[in-house]
């Protein structure tokens, strides 16, 4: 039983690194296709492209886990939200009211 896990995690690891490997080589070559010519820069090395997605990825992809893995907190506000009372929620409402400000205000008619 443990050989095969540990099987099965050797194959994932060696799985995973041919996978980033070969999105690095197409990083790479994408790369020293295109941006030399359209705006004059220098080829970049294999080992560069891997800093360059490395790089992407933290600017623009962040270090968060993969799918629905930042929307835990969704979940467990709508779990809170079916247990309040009406009178909770509203108070809950009004506070949100109070803090974010409402797009109209009670007082104002609303304009079409």
């Amino acid at each position: 039983m443990r050989r095969n896990k540990l099987l099965r995690g050797m194959k994932f690891g060696v799985l995973a690194a041919v996978g980033v490997g070969l999105l690095n080589y197409v990083a790479m070559s994408l790369w020293n296709w295109l941006m030399p010519s359209i705006f004059g820069l220098t080829t970049v090395t294999f080992w560069q492209a891997l800093g360059l997605l490395a790089l992407s990825r933290i600017l623009f992809g962040g270090l968060r886990g993969g799918r629905g893995g930042g929307m835990h907190w969704r979940r467990r506000m709508s779990d809170r939200w079916e247990k309040m009372s009406p009178e909770e929620r509203e108070k809950f409402r009004q506070g949100m009211r109070h803090r974010c400000g409402s797009p109209r205000s009670p007082e104002a008619p609303a304009t079409v």
